[in-house]
């Protein structure tokens, strides 16, 4: 999966409106090379498969940890309402204008849709150490986030506020920077060390919460653990890239049967699935010819959907 990726980073930086052949990006990266080929790969492709790269290996990273911990095979960030927070973080900046004059603006505002997603589900779920009472926060958390959405809509001052609000919904790293990786990378970073931490945690969840007391695993410790790195990770993805949707949900089950299929041992393959799997779907939008921008999100669904049907009707049993 490591030589898939390093060989799609490459295919990523030559692939786009303008291709570049493989000896004429080398040569630009030289110190006599062609300014206008540098600019391009460092300023714009760059950031972009970096992002892809991110978002994607938080989004698989999420999605394992999330069904480890909840023992559901359809969980995914978006069960708890981390990612629905998040976009309506990002669309009340985008709805009052906000974004337009600051840069920062549009992401502080993701990350802070997904940190105030954690208050409701520690309360609403306080009394109970089970998986059942964070479900429930969460479905009544993305029903909350999907009405404000639907609300911004319903209301925009004008039909061009609405397309923007759409168009960002969707999902896209078409004009990713480097500013953005700058936002992303230590969200990143901070969400997937502490789920990646938890590993022992989810493989003894496994064998039941009494269990896993007996072994000595604090349920309440490792669940602000999750909560935070996902609020986190998945509010820095978000922000950069919109709503991207069933990476989280299908790579864990594209990686599982290479396994040992123990929640501990999916983890780290299913984030770098999740970036293999981004990077491979941004290239393919860049490379699929059309006359307007295909959205990456999009993409992501139509690919989704039928693998996650060939999935399911392969496993026919209890996950």
């Amino acid at each position: 999966m490591v030589v898939v990726l390093l060989v799609g980073t490459g295919a990523s930086l030559l692939v786009g409106p303008a291709p570049i052949a493989p000896g004429r990006l080398l040569a630009a990266l030289g110190p006599h090379g062609d300014p206008m080929v540098r600019a391009i790969v460092l300023e714009f492709r760059l950031p972009r498969t970096l992002l892809a790269l991110l978002v994607g290996a938080m989004l698989g990273g999420g999605g394992a940890s999330l069904q480890g911990y909840l023992r559901n095979p359809l969980a995914e960030p978006s069960v708890l309402g981390v990612s629905g927070m998040a976009s309506l973080g990002a669309v009340v900046a985008l709805y009052y204008g906000l974004a337009d004059g600051h840069g920062w603006v549009l992401p502080l505002f993701a990350v802070a849709g997904a940190l105030a997603a954690l208050l409701p589900l520690l309360r609403l779920s306080a009394r109970s150490e089970g998986p059942l009472a964070l479900i429930l926060a969460g479905v009544a958390i993305s029903s909350l986030a999907g009405a404000g959405i639907s609300l911004a809509l319903n209301l925009a001052p004008n039909p061009f506020a609405a397309s923007e609000i759409m168009s960002w919904l969707l999902g896209s790293l078409e004009n990713a920077s480097t500013k953005d990786l700058w936002i992303a990378a230590p969200c990143v970073a901070v969400g997937l060390a502490l789920l990646l931490r938890d590993g022992r945690a989810l493989d003894a969840l496994s064998l039941g919460e009494d269990s896993a007391r007996t072994l000595g695993v604090d349920l309440r410790a490792v669940r602000w653990r999750l909560l935070f790195g996902l609020a986190i990770g998945i509010g820095g993805a978000v922000a950069v890239s919109g709503t991207i949707g069933f990476v989280g949900l299908i790579v864990p089950h594209l990686v599982r049967p290479l396994t040992d299929r123990s929640p501990s041992a999916s983890l780290l393959p299913s984030a770098l699935g999740g970036a293999l799997l981004l990077l491979l779907a941004d290239i393919a939008v860049r490379a699929i010819p059309s006359s307007t921008p295909l959205k990456l999100g999009v993409l992501t669904a139509f690919l989704g959907v039928p693998v996650f049907l060939h999935l399911l009707a392969r496993e026919r049993r209890l996950w």
